[in-house]
Order: structure tokens, then C-alpha cells, then sequence
């Protein structure tokens, strides 16, 4: 009996020493939730943090504040014919179609259809956040909840960009969430996701946060211009029917909403992916405000800065967002003073490592304000105020850059690894290229050149920004002349024009270190 006694108090001890040492990290910053502040435009609920305790005690007590506020959604549409849409299909990555629950094109629909997701109650008055694919065509909708209420569920308003649909159910006193802040969250930190996976309601599986801020490695899942990709990586179960639903920190409170899942067999392998928090509430700010998301844009085209843009702008640190080009003459960028090539460091005083972080960083403000950006243009700092524009309803796609080239003269570069030619009025007439965009059209590219995997088939290199004196290109001799004077190790900067991956063009500039 004794040695019993003696050995569950050895286990108790040591239990409490190991959830000390897990949970210390995670109880730090105790703060209030983020929304619960004047200005709001759903009056969301800021909760006080739960306490800390054992694991199993910790997310049980999660459990049971949080899944009573959320829902089970139903989406049912009418009987209609598929349309074909093949672009889309290809625009989602290995494992995801099934997640998203995709409809094969070659197939006819014969009746009603309903497909179901997850979504949590934000307001006591029933305003309700879920992403966008849940719900997106859907007739009617139809919400379920823990204690076995059902409503009808209006859609309030839907992002396509950023997957986040916000939907409204009559009630009042209605259980709801507390909305935390996921910019605090730490990578390795405990996370809960609630949902209602594979037709199991109110699952509950815990994990921990994996990664922050992916953004290129999912970009396929949107091809919409000013699509926002930023998403906290999870490894808390998640499967088709969570999609919509909670993640949440060791508080209880939500810091984003289940998404996605990347796995070749379409169920859960370890890795989930879900939207801010901050943004998907700012999405549904905007959309209960305004009835639209009014969404504040640069005007520019971005991509991540690798090595070789870094050593060209001589930064110490691989870090920052690298301007490809802009939205056209009313862009705010180019009127403040921007121009392609420049590497954006800092917005408002706040460091830009990545696109997603800049993304996230302009979202959080409106059409009209204006802000402070830093950027380093060729190993010169310098500082800009943008005015910032609201952006377009809808992009409009307009070139394709992958008809068949014309037959005629090509020159090959080897110190690019490349072979190029001059755009003849047929091939510009036929793809609809401006004249300010009709420079060499890349045809090959060397796999073990300096230009692979920078320059592909259908590129049009337009310009040489640097070296300096700045050249436009018209034909071979052009480029040419240009590399004629450079060395083996120098690096050329390229003003490259082509169509993106959301089928509209635009440009983007690729440094590339040549003869190597």
C-alpha cells in the first residue's frame, strides 16, 4: 500500500514538472482580447483567459467554453450543370482538392448537392466567421449547433482573397468565442482546433503551432490578384469538415480559422494550415460595415527577396518584399516615388521579412490612409509616404503569354543561359501586348544556366535596370550590348513582363548573377 502511495506521488511531481515546463511559455503576456475595443463593427466578446492547468485539464476547459459557440454549417445548392473549370483545379495544390471539395468538371450534377464545414458564433447577436469555400455557391445554409438548435443562416458577405465568409443567424444571448491576437503566437506553442471533421461533430483535437506566415509555399490554393496567402501551420488534427472552424491558444482564445490541409490522399498527414485571426476580422469588419471588403492596396506587383536580389541591394539579411512592378500610372507606390526593383523593408516602423508580412501589414489599413515606407533601392535607403488606394472589385484578365512563338530570328546569351527574340507585331497583336511591354521574348532557358528557374518560356525581358544607364529592349543587340560590358559575377538587374499565376500580366524585376 505505502510503496503505491510513494510511487503516485513520485508520478504527480513529476506530471507537475513537466506541464510547468510546457505551459510556462504559453502563460506569458496574459492579455484581454484583442477586438473587445471601441471602433469594432461586430461587438465580439473579450473573454478573461482561462487558467492554466494540466494539459488534459487545460484543454478540457477549452472545450468546454468554446465548442458550445461553435457551429456546424450545412451549405446546400440546387440542382445546376457543372461548368468546366480546369484552371481552377490546377490552381490547388496535391491534397487540397479534396479539402475543398472541388467538383470534377467531366461530371454532370443530377440534384441538390450539400457539403458541410464548420464556423464559430463571434457575437451574441449571431454574427458568424467561416471561410469562404464552405459556403461559396450555396442556395441555402442551414447552421447546427452543440446543443441541437438548428437556424437558417444568412451570408452576410464572402472574401474569395483571404477565404473568409461572415454569416448571421437570428438570436440573441448566443454563446461566442473571444478573439485573441495570433501575432503573439510563438512557433511550438499548444493550439486546440474544433470542428466537425468527416461528419463527426464537435471534434476536438490539440497540437502545436508548426510554422507562421506561409505564403508562397500555398500560394496555388488563390489565383485572385490581390489574394492575401499568411497562414499558421498546425499540426492539430484537421480533416475535410473542420474547414471554417476555431484554433485556439492555450487561453481559449481563437487566433485563426481552419482551412486548409496539404496531404496526397486529401485526409489529415500532420499538416493544416489556418487564416489570422487579425485579418479574418478586419475581413468581416469591412464586410458588415460596408457590405464589402474594402481592401487597401499599394498598386504594386511583389515578390519574396532571395540571395541574389539581396547581395544587388547589399543587404545583410535575405528579408523583405522586392517590387516587380505596379497596377498601372494611378498606382500609389509609383506616385509616391517607388520604382521596380526597390526591396520594401519596413512599413510604419515594423520590419517586412516577407510578402505575406507586408500583405498583412497594408491590409490592416483603409483605402486613404497613408503610410510611412522604408525601402533600399540598390544599397540606398529610402523613405516614402504612400497614400493608400482601394483596389478594384475584380481584376481582368487580359494577355496569355503561351501561344506557340512565330518563327524568327533567336540569339542565344550564354552569359544568361537564355535564348531571346524580338516581338514582332503579329505576336503582340495576338497576345495583346502594349507597346511598353514589348521587349525580347524569352524562348529557352538553360537548365544549368544562370537564368534557370528565374527566366521561363513566354518571359519578356523589357528593361536593364542596372547596371546603369538604364536600357529598354527592343531586340538582341540590345541585350547584347548590355552584357557586353559586364564581368563573369556581376549582377544584372531585368525588368521581366509576363502573365501570372491568376492568368492577369504584369511584371516583375529578377536580378541574376551572369556567367555562372
Amino acid at each position: 500500500m505505502n510503496f503505491h502511495l510513494s510511487r503516485s506521488k513520485i508520478a504527480a511531481i513529476a506530471a507537475s514538472a513537466f506541464i510547468g515546463g510546457v505551459f510556462f511559455a504559453s502563460s506569458l503576456d496574459w492579455t484581454q482580447g484583442l477586438f473587445g475595443q471601441a471602433g469594432s463593427k461586430v461587438r465580439t466578446e473579450s473573454l478573461a483567459p482561462l487558467p492554466v492547468g494540466a494539459p488534459s485539464e487545460g484543454f478540457a476547459s477549452i472545450a468546454e467554453r468554446v465548442t458550445p459557440a461553435v457551429v456546424s454549417i450545412q451549405a446546400e445548392r440546387d440542382a445546376r450543370r457543372a461548368r468546366p473549370n480546369t484552371q481552377q483545379r490546377r490552381a490547388v495544390p496535391p491534397g487540397f482538392e479534396e479539402f475543398f471539395n472541388q467538383l470534377d468538371p467531366r461530371q454532370q450534377q443530377q440534384g441538390p448537392s450539400e457539403s458541410s464545414g464548420s464556423g464559430f458564433i463571434v457575437s451574441k447577436d449571431g454574427y458568424i466567421l467561416t471561410n469562404n469555400h464552405v459556403v461559396e455557391g450555396a442556395d441555402r445554409v442551414k447552421v447546427l449547433m452543440s446543443d441541437r438548435r438548428e437556424f437558417k443562416a444568412k451570408i452576410v458577405g464572402r472574401d474569395p482573397q483571404t477565404d473568409v465568409a461572415v454569416l448571421k443567424i437570428d438570436g440573441s444571448g448566443l454563446p461566442t468565442v473571444g478573439l485573441g491576437d495570433d501575432s503573439k503566437l510563438r512557433i511550438g506553442e499548444w493550439v486546440v482546433a474544433i470542428g466537425n471533421p468527416l461528419g463527426l461533430n464537435f471534434t476536438v483535437t490539440a497540437g502545436i503551432v508548426s510554422a507562421k506566415g506561409r505564403s508562397n509555399e500555398l500560394a496555388g490554393l488563390n489565383r485572385d490578384t490581390y489574394n492575401i496567402t499568411d497562414f499558421i501551420q498546425t499540426d492539430a488534427a484537421i480533416n475535410p469538415g473542420n474547414s471554417g472552424g476555431p484554433l485556439m491558444n492555450t487561453r481559449g482564445e481563437v487566433i485563426g480559422i481552419n482551412s486548409a490541409i496539404a496531404s496526397q490522399t486529401g485526409f489529415y498527414s500532420g499538416y493544416g494550415f489556418a487564416i489570422p485571426i487579425t485579418l479574418a476580422k478586419t475581413v468581416m469588419d469591412d464586410i458588415v460595415a460596408h457590405g464589402r471588403v474594402r481592401r487597401a492596396i499599394l498598386g504594386i506587383t511583389i515578390n519574396d527577396v532571395n540571395a541574389e536580389d539581396a547581395a544587388v541591394a547589399g543587404l545583410k539579411q535575405i528579408a523583405g518584399a522586392k517590387v516587380g512592378g505596379f497596377s498601372g500610372d494611378d498606382s500609389p507606390a509609383r506616385k509616391a516615388g517607388l520604382e521596380a526593383g526597390d526591396i520594401i523593408i519596413r512599413v510604419d516602423g515594423k520590419d517586412v521579412d516577407r510578402v505575406s508580412t507586408l500583405q498583412r501589414q497594408v491590409r490592416l489599413h483603409q483605402p486613404g490612409e497613408t503610410i510611412e515606407v522604408d525601402v533600399v533601392r540598390y544599397g540606398d535607403r529610402k523613405t516614402f509616404k504612400i497614400r493608400l488606394l482601394e483596389a478594384p472589385a475584380e481584376a481582368t484578365p487580359v494577355a496569355s503569354a503561351e501561344d506557340k512563338p512565330v518563327e524568327s530570328e533567336a540569339v542565344a546569351s550564354t552569359k544568361l543561359g537564355i535564348s531571346a527574340e524580338a516581338i514582332s507585331p503579329e505576336v503582340a497583336r495576338q497576345n495583346k501586348i502594349t507597346e511598353e511591354y514589348r521587349g525580347l521574348r524569352v524562348l529557352t532557358v538553360d537548365a544549368a544556366g544562370p537564368a534557370a528557374q528565374k527566366l521561363g518560356y513566354g518571359d519578356i525581358i523589357v528593361k536593364v535596370i542596372r547596371p546603369e544607364p538604364q536600357a529598354t529592349l527592343k531586340t538582341n543587340a540590345d541585350l547584347q550590348r548590355v552584357l557586353g560590358r559586364m564581368k563573369d559575377g556581376e549582377y544584372i538587374s531585368l525588368l521581366v513582363y509576363a502573365v501570372s499565376q491568376n492568368g492577369a500580366p504584369g511584371t516583375r524585376v529578377v536580378n541574376i548573377r551572369i556567367g555562372e
